[in-house]
């Protein structure tokens, strides 16, 4: 196994976990190193076995912010999120805060080997249309975490730059309380609670 692409799987729904323990397997060049991890464990597991992919569930995250953290802590590790037909704006989002990969539970097979090999070499992989013949999705549904809207985007970049309220009301062209309204979004959608809050998750792991 020496060379192999080791891999952690956080927790699926059943037909999933079953399908990608079994693919997995039948590559000789990936090595499943830990499976079915609960999601508040995956840095548990990340520091424990330093894969170089791990799969989420998109289904099980609380925030886009999860990602992000996961991102943060660990860089050397390629973040792939499985989601059940994502859309561009979800797929984007979730690059935009650290994953490397994002694809749809739907792929073939074949897809999904070959996705985690392009995401170990640190390659974005974006989902093509749900295609006939993958792992499907039976028992999938779950929503997955709010997305931030283009201009909570905007408005999230320049936070992370420390700019004022009024200085991104002033870049954008809106008004401050605008400014505010988006503040409270972006914060709630990443599971934090302010400014403060903001600044060190982008912090966090470099300490």
């Amino acid at each position: 196994m020496r060379g192999a692409v080791t891999v952690v799987t956080a927790e699926f729904e059943d037909l999933v976990k079953v399908g990608l323990s079994q693919l997995i397997s039948e590559d000789e060049n990936l090595k499943l190193v830990a499976s079915d991890v609960p999601l508040g464990q995956i840095g548990n597991a990340i520091e424990e076995h330093s894969p170089a992919v791990v799969l989420l569930n998109f289904g099980s995250l609380p925030t886009p912010g999860t990602v992000h953290q996961l991102h943060e802590r660990h860089p050397e590790t390629r973040l792939v999120v499985l989601a059940n037909r994502p859309t561009a704006a979800e797929c984007n989002q979730m690059l935009s805060f650290g994953a490397t990969a994002c694809i749809s539970k739907e792929t073939q097979g074949r897809d999904i080997i070959n996705a985690i090999h392009l995401a170990s070499r640190g390659m974005h992989v974006l989902p093509r249309s749900a295609s006939a013949g993958g792992m499907g999705d039976r028992q999938l549904g779950t929503p997955g975490p709010d997305l931030l809207t283009p201009r909570e985007a905007d408005v999230l970049e320049l936070l992370q730059e420390g700019r004022t309220n009024a200085e991104i009301a002033h870049r954008l062209s809106i008004g401050i309380e605008t400014v505010r309204t988006h503040a409270r979004n972006i914060y709630r959608k990443l599971g934090i609670a302010s400014r403060r809050d903001l600044a060190s998750l982008s912090r966090a792991g470099k300490a």
